[in-house]
């Protein structure tokens, strides 16, 4: 018979088994890569062909170049780079949120929103406070050849006041849009208080970037947005447009909001996702993935990184298994089968790189392993994630 020490060991050495089987198979699902030529703040989009596309930053933080390149074998190799912007030194990488975004629209033309540097052109509007021309929301797209980027464009004209990082979402119909946090140019100097004046804003073309609208605010109620925070859009496979973003009602109410229009912009919804009261910026940024029937959503709440299912009922925020104050800059991916890959950063701060941390979740929103961690994020850096075709995943960092 066997005692009862022998049995808790057999035990012991049947879990052990267990978690080790999983992070084998884990391991063999999440690919972890590093970005191409020591770059910071990847990006990156896998098209319906399978093809991955990646941004990255080089160059001074203040005043740097944005690369694009491509894989055709989920990031073992990559195409020879590319500089997406016309003006070298003309994007920023300080603050670690004010990074490019990219987005695949019809054909698969590559689109791509950064903000401006100091020294970028054209310059952003008149900042009517400051009394000097502010930083520009840039844009660039591939050109018909799909070979190189054209000039870039500033696309804030009815706005002013960028500073936390714009984003931007295309759809397969030709539809490009757009986003960013600011102050509208017929507010009065001194009507609101800071960043209780700044509202979402939107630009959209429906041409595949030839051209674009004037910006408009998408929302009307008066959450103010964060200042030095980012946001994120994003176009599902079903044309609706998503945006994640945080508020600074008060000054104090840093919460997330969640906004959706199924008109392609023509209208927006919005609700409050998660509350955060602090009387700071925390200088944050989202995600936002689908696979064609989930939409998920990633963010920070309080040194914690969440996510959540945006569509199909109320969200319901999930958090990684262990405790963590300095969780920051989430981001997601998921699968054809629903399984989610949550990748955040660990230790980042000011001037301070840190570690990358991921963890796997079923399609019922359960963790199929511990949480895993390994250092090497650069200071203004985060990582980037991408389902491959084959079911698993490709971190780039």
């Amino acid at each position: 018979m066997m005692t009862r020490r022998q049995a808790a060991l057999t035990c012991a050495g049947a879990l052990t088994s267990l978690a080790a089987d999983s992070n084998k198979r884990i391991g063999e699902r999440v690919r972890v890569l590093r970005v191409p030529a020591g770059g910071l703040q990847p990006q990156c989009v896998v098209d319906d062909r399978g093809v991955l596309h990646l941004l990255y930053f080089a160059g001074d933080a203040d005043h740097g170049d944005v690369f694009y390149v491509q894989s055709l074998d989920d990031g073992s190799t990559f195409s020879s780079s590319v500089r997406v912007n016309s003006q070298p030194r003309s994007a920023i990488a300080i603050g670690t949120i004010r990074g490019a975004q990219l987005a695949i629209g019809k054909a698969g033309r590559v689109h791509v929103a950064w903000n401006g540097s100091s020294e970028a052109e054209p310059k952003g509007p008149m900042n009517p406070d400051a009394g000097k021309p502010g930083m520009p929301m840039l844009y660039s797209r591939h050109d018909d050849a799909g070979k190189v980027f054209e000039p870039q464009r500033s696309l804030m004209h009815g706005s002013f006041g960028l500073d936390g990082g714009g984003s931007i979402a295309a759809d397969g119909a030709g539809s490009v849009y757009v986003l960013w946090h600011g102050i509208a140019l017929n507010e009065a100097k001194g009507h609101g208080a800071g960043e209780a004046r700044r509202r979402v804003f939107l630009t959209k073309s429906e041409d595949e970037g030839r051209s674009f609208g004037g910006e408009r605010a998408v929302w009307s109620r008066p959450t103010g947005a964060c200042g030095c925070c980012g946001m994120k859009a994003h176009a599902d496979q079903s044309g609706n447009l998503w945006t994640l973003y945080r508020s600074a009602t008060e000054s104090i109410h840093r919460d997330i909001y969640v906004l959706s229009s199924k008109d392609r912009s023509q209208s927006f919804s919005g609700g409050l996702l998660h509350k955060w009261d602090i009387n700071a910026c925390p200088m944050s940024s989202m995600d936002i993935a689908d696979n064609g029937d989930r939409v998920v959503g990633a963010w920070e709440t309080g040194g914690q990184v969440y996510w959540a299912q945006l569509n199909g009922g109320s969200p319901q925020p999930i958090a990684p298994v262990g405790e963590s104050k300095s969780r920051k800059h989430p981001r997601i991916s998921v699968n054809r089968a629903g399984e989610v890959l949550l990748v955040w950063t660990e230790g980042t701060a000011w001037q301070k790189g840190g570690s990358l941390a991921y963890q796997l979740y079923d399609k019922r929103g359960r963790p199929t392993a511990e949480p895993r961690q390994m250092p090497g994020i650069p200071t203004w850096s985060f990582a980037t994630v991408a389902a491959r075709r084959d079911g698993g995943f490709v971190i780039l960092y």
